[in-house]
């Protein structure tokens, strides 16, 4: 990927651009140090030179932050002008530092001259940083002004002289003046938590920015040639909710104020000011806006509840700590923990706390914050995780008889909430990569089929939802708008289940958010308000029918659009927050955009109440707060750093001569085939491809790959993935999460830093050389040894078995092309040990039973770690595929089987036994009725 050292002064290629503003002033302060150490050797015009061309490289990008600011650069500048060698180094040295460590946050002496301490127009007015006050949180409010830059000085020092010294927290203007570099400065400045907008300001940037234009024109279908400067208020604050919808903004304008107030076009701005109005107003909003998202209701009461002198007469001993801080035994618990986290237990729901059952106080303001921080009408908390939260939604919108449509794939929570909800699955196949031992993700025409077949049935009434893994554990995120979009137009009151387990984190990237189920949710209630919706259906419909005939074989390949007067949005997301943010483990929510869900709410209550813990953890529910706090307020940022970090990562390792020899990261053209990618988009690396040819695929292909999750191959190291993943953590310290049989998964998220990277690649690089050394020191025999073993993990896989059917017994219509199936009569079933059966996986009956039965009827799910996703569900029919799998398969954790006994089955005699609960008389008597 193209980064923006190797473009000059170019701005545009935002995705690096943290990395690379630190990158450049390492690059100058490496400069200065130089020139530094020659300037005694008579050298000094030619380190100049140098050193004024990093400079100039640096000076363009500095305009869209607040540090070092006009007055520092300024400063440097005429050290330079002077032949201050010695000065500048000390100067950049300096300014770099902060930068690194962040100091200028809190050290207002990082804002001054090495050498002077004011030059009589100080750029910083008192009060700074509190005098040894406590900490005040420090951030930076973006305005865009027609002012000339000439006074741009004098406006920032009149902004800074609204500080009062009773704010709680504390920010610097960052002032430009025009609507490109605006944008500019909401993409690649982090820092930035408000922008006030004035209106009239200029369009054009006056710097060099094709790709910025191209990112306007192809994602937003704007063409900033065409905006009138008067009235761009209104659009520059769309477009910069639409790169960052958490931003406070605010518009000063001269027009009519209370006109543009009620304007629904104009709802995404927190506030309109009459442009004359005394400025101390947009002052406290900008604080108040900042406030409302650091705000954290229940962790705030948690730390009152915490100071408070309470005694404790409920069942929880470990509540104020004193069983532990007085114990002669565990004194060391307390030692470890700390005492706040047992100060901060308790079982009450009362006392400024709240019931995580019925929240009426702090925990239901913090659901509503993080509803609003991610784009849903309703956020619920969940403190056992996402397999909990994905279980909740099951019981709450399907019932008995009902059809799901389900990655086969998908986690097993899925699966067991269908058995619980006695939702019938209808499982589709995700595209194999058979070379990895891994499964894709499923392709739209695949589904399509599915709901066709349905409709051709005339059971399509029966379907309730589609559910759907995204991003896939190895990183294949769907495009989420299409698939809505386009079952929807087949079934318009659908639902869909979106598992982000693994892609919470995405809301906060302008880039991933469109591809995630509430983002496309957002983008499709946006469309179906366009007049454009309505004519786009009807010419569909002129051409293919308002009520598509299901064996109409143009559906599948065509871009099917629903009807905007039908459509209803009805979307569930699930977020494993821990995975992602910064919460406890088993910190998950369900966020909820359904507009039916009224329909719902008290079967909702009930989902709650049937697997919600009476005793929720506070602390996890207290990290659920925090998390959306910090994704709220540096979100942005902290994804942007991921995204750097996983950049860096492939990068390292595609291009060390060494370590590329036995490793390698997997590009979009190894795991996601073409014909899934029209865009032609390979891989981040690929020599020449911008940030633009990524959105391209992001906008235009059906799976895309998340930058952030690396499948590195170790097969061609000779290393399983399992070995792999076990000599990292014993021998390195270095832990991962999915293995597969020639791979390991890394992931870079949040927490990740570049010293992260550097520990990993000289891990990597000490691997690579000891393979060299053995192969050197054991001749031939030693590398045709290696390469017998490389072509068995990398060549010699094994075929992956696909979902086979539901056996005819749990079928209510065995004759019918669909293959939805009664799981939860099978899985019941399998509590009667007499009516099942085990044989073992080597056992010669097994081979014949496959040639000539009886069928070998699964009694429970099988579930083998890799690959991690169920190869055998309750009431399958097992097949040859999946046997011949299991028998090559050299994992030691098989859910779900008994090496001892072997497979349980369930014996032919009892398939379809009725037991209570198992497919339900009222769905068979409706189907029965639909025939007659």
């Amino acid at each position: 990927m193209t980064t923006e050292g190797s473009t000059g002064t170019r701005l545009d290629h935002f995705f690096s651009a943290s990395a690379a503003r630190l990158d450049r002033w390492r690059d100058l302060n490496a400069k200065t140090q130089a020139w530094a150490a020659e300037a005694h050797g008579g050298k000094l015009r030619e380190g100049r030179a140098v050193v004024e061309a990093a400079l100039r490289e640096l000076s363009a990008l500095e305009e869209l932050f607040a540090y070092p600011g006009q007055r520092l650069m300024k400063s440097l500048a005429e050290r330079i002008g002077s032949d201050d060698a010695l000065g500048v180094g000390r100067m950049v040295r300096r300014m770099s530092g902060a930068l690194l460590s962040g100091s200028y946050r809190y050290d207002s002496g990082e804002w001054e001259p090495a050498d002077d301490a004011t030059d009589g127009t100080p750029e910083r007015l008192s009060p700074v940083f509190g005098g040894g006050s406590a900490h005040r949180p420090y951030f930076e409010t973006l305005f865009v002004t027609p002012t000339p830059a000439a006074s741009r000085v004098k406006v920032a020092n009149d902004i800074r002289r609204l500080r009062r010294t009773d704010d709680a927290m504390i920010y610097e203007p960052v002032l430009v003046g025009s609507v490109e570099d605006a944008l500019l400065a909401t993409i690649m400045n982090g820092k930035i938590e408000a922008v006030v907008i004035f209106d009239g300001v200029p369009v054009p940037s006056q710097h060099d920015v094709p790709l910025l234009r191209d990112l306007l024109a192809t994602q937003h279908h704007l063409d900033t040639a065409s905006l009138v400067p008067r009235e761009i208020g209104v659009t520059l604050a769309r477009l910069i909710k639409r790169i960052r919808p958490e931003l406070d903004i605010y518009l000063l304008t001269d027009r009519n104020v209370e006109k543009l107030a009620g304007d629904p076009a104009a709802s995404m701005i927190r506030r309109v000011f009459y442009e004359v109005e005394e400025l101390m107003e947009v002052h406290l909003n900008v604080l108040e806006g900042v406030a409302d998202r650091f705000a954290t209701p229940f962790f705030d009461n948690l730390k009152r509840y915490a100071a408070r002198p309470i005694a404790t007469f409920h069942a929880l001993p470990i509540a104020r700590g004193k069983s532990i801080m007085k114990s002669n035994w565990i004194r060391d618990m307390g030692e470890f923990y700390g005492q706040n986290l047992f100060l901060a237990e308790s079982s009450a729901t009362t006392g400024g706390l709240d019931s995580m059952l019925e929240p009426t106080g702090n925990i239901k303001v913090a659901q509503e914050k993080f509803a609003r921080a991610v784009g849903a009408d309703h956020v619920f908390f969940v403190t056992n995780g996402t397999s909990t939260s994905n279980k909740m939604v099951y019981q709450a919108v399907c019932a008995p008889g009902d059809i799901v449509i389900a990655d086969r794939n998908c986690h097993k929570s899925h699966h067991y909430g269908m058995v619980l909800s006695g939702a019938q699955p209808l499982y589709v196949e995700a595209f194999p990569m058979t070379a990895y031992s891994m499964y894709g993700a499923v392709p739209l025409r695949t589904i399509k089929q599915a709901m066709l077949n349905l409709k051709a049935e005339g059971r399509l009434d029966r379907l309730k939802m589609v559910t759907l893994t995204n991003c896939t554990f190895d990183g294949h995120v769907y495009n989420t708008r299409r698939v809505m979009e386009e079952c929807l137009a087949i079934k318009p009151d659908l639902l869909f289940l979106w598992d982000e387990a693994w892609f919470g984190f995405a809301r906060w990237s302008p880039f991933l958010r469109p591809r995630t189920g509430l983002g496309a949710a957002a983008a499709l209630e946006e469309w179906r308000a366009t007049p454009a919706a309505l004519a786009a259906w009807q010419a569909q419909a002129a051409e293919l029918g308002e009520d598509f005939d299901p064996k109409d074989p143009r559906l599948l390949d065509r871009h099917l659009l629903p009807d905007p007067r039908k459509m209803r949005i009805r979307v569930y997301e699930t977020d494993s927050v821990h995975k992602s943010m910064s919460a406890l483990r088993q910190g998950s929510i369900v966020a909820v955009r359904d507009e039916d869900y009224n329909h719902h709410a008290s079967a909702f209550r009930e989902a709650v109440f049937i697997h919600a813990s009476t005793s929720p953890n506070q602390q996890i529910i207290a990290s659920l707060d925090l998390a959306r706090r910090q994704m709220e307020l540096e979100g942005y940022e902290l994804v942007m750093r991921a995204f750097e970090i996983a950049l860096a990562i492939r990068r390292s390792i595609a291009e060390h001569p060494i370590i590329s020899k036995y490793f390698r990261v997997l590009g979009a053209d190894a795991m996601v085939p073409a014909e899934y990618r029209a865009s032609g988009f390979k891989d981040f690396l690929t020599p020449g491809a911008t940030w633009m040819t990524a959105l391209k695929s992001v906008r235009e292909d059906e799976f895309f790959l998340d930058p952030t999750r690396m499948t590195l191959v170790c097969g061609t190291a000779g290393y399983d993935g399992t070995a792999f993943k076990g000599l990292l953590a014993s021998k390195y310290n270095i832990q991962m999460n999915k293995t597969s049989r020639n791979s390991v998964l890394l992931q870079s998220n949040i927490n990740n830093t570049r010293s992260d990277v550097a520990l990993l690649i000289k891990v990597l690089l000490e691997i690579s050389t000891d393979i060299e050394a053995q192969l050197a020191e054991g001749g031939e025999n030693a590398r045709a040894a290696f390469a017998a073993r490389v072509k068995n993990l990398m060549e010699d896989v094994p075929d992956l078995p696909n979902f086979s059917r539901f056996h005819d017994g749990y079928r209510e219509d065995p004759a019918s092309i669909t293959l939805e199936g009664d799981m939860r009569g099978a899985f019941f079933a399998a509590y009667e040990e007499d009516d099942c059966e085990y044989v073992p996986l080597m056992s010669p009956q097994i081979d014949e039973r496959l040639k000539s039965g009886p069928e070998l009827v699964s009694a429970n799910f099988v579930i083998p770690y890799p690959p991690g996703f169920p190869i055998m569900v309750p009431g399958q029919v097992i097949a040859a595929d999946t046997i011949g799998f299991m028998r090559k398969l050299d994992v030691k954790e098989i859910h779900g089987y008994n090496n001892a006994r072997g497979l349980k089955l369930i014996k032919p005699a009892a398939i379809g036994k009725a037991r209570a609960g198992s497919r339900p008389a009222a769905a068979a008597g409706k189907e029965a009725a639909r025939k007659k």
